[in-house]
C-alpha cells in the first residue's frame, strides 16, 4: 500500500484481514495481483483468501484480460445494504425516508418536466444544451439515479422488515442447551 501508515497497516493487521479490507473497497472486479498489491501480501495469501471469501459468498470470480479476478457478491452486498436499513430504522424511519425520497424524485421530475429517469435521459439526448447546462443535467442523471437505488432498498428493507426483526430476535420459547 503506498501510503505514509504502510507500516501500522502490516502491523495493525493481519495479511487475511487486510485483503479483505481491499476487497470491502472494491468497486469493479479486480485482479488477484492487483488485491495483492494494495493489501501488501503475497499473491498465494491473496488468492488463498479470496477463495475463502468466495466459499463464503462475499466475493465472486471473473477474469479480466484473462487474468482470474474477483468482485464483491452483489447479492451479498444488497442484503447486507437491505438488513442494515432495518437495523438501524424502526418501520416508520424507513417509510419516512421513503417518503421524502418520493417526494425529492417527484420534484424533479416537476422541476425539468420529465416523468421518468428516461425520459430526463431522452430530453438529453434529444435537446440542445450548453456545456454547462449537459454538466447541470448530468450531475441530475447522477442524483436521480441515487434517489432511484435508495428507494428501492427502502422498499426491499420495509418489504422484509418484519421476518429480518423476527430472524433476528433471540428465541426464548426453544429449551437452553445450558444447563
Amino acid at each position: 500500500m503506498a501510503d505514509s501508515n504502510s507500516g501500522s497497516w502490516t502491523e495493525e493487521l493481519s495479511g487475511r484481514e487486510r485483503v479483505r479490507h481491499v476487497v470491502e473497497l472494491l468497486d469493479e472486479p479486480t485482479p488477484v495481483q492487483e488485491i495483492a498489491n494494495r493489501a501488501d501480501v503475497s499473491r498465494t495469501t491473496a488468492d488463498d483468501e479470496l477463495q475463502r471469501l468466495q466459499s463464503d459468498d462475499w466475493v465472486t470470480e471473473t477474469t479480466v484480460d484473462g487474468t482470474k479476478a474477483y468482485d464483491l457478491n452483489p447479492v451479498r452486498m444488497l442484503f447486507d445494504e437491505v438488513t442494515g436499513l432495518i437495523e438501524a430504522h424502526s418501520r416508520d424511519e424507513l417509510e419516512g425516508q421513503l417518503t421524502e425520497l418520493k417526494q425529492e424524485q417527484e420534484a424533479l421530475a416537476t422541476e425539468y418536466d420529465a416523468g421518468s429517469l428516461d425520459e430526463f435521459r431522452k430530453q438529453l439526448a434529444d435537446g440542445k444544451f450548453s456545456a454547462a447546462e449537459l454538466r447541470e443535467r448530468r450531475n441530475v442523471i447522477a442524483t436521480w439515479e441515487a434517489i432511484n437505488t435508495e428507494l428501492g432498498l427502502v422498499k426491499h428493507a420495509l418489504q422484509l422488515y418484519d421476518d429480518v426483526i423476527e430472524l433476528s430476535s433471540p428465541r426464548t420459547d426453544s429449551p437452553s442447551t445450558l444447563a
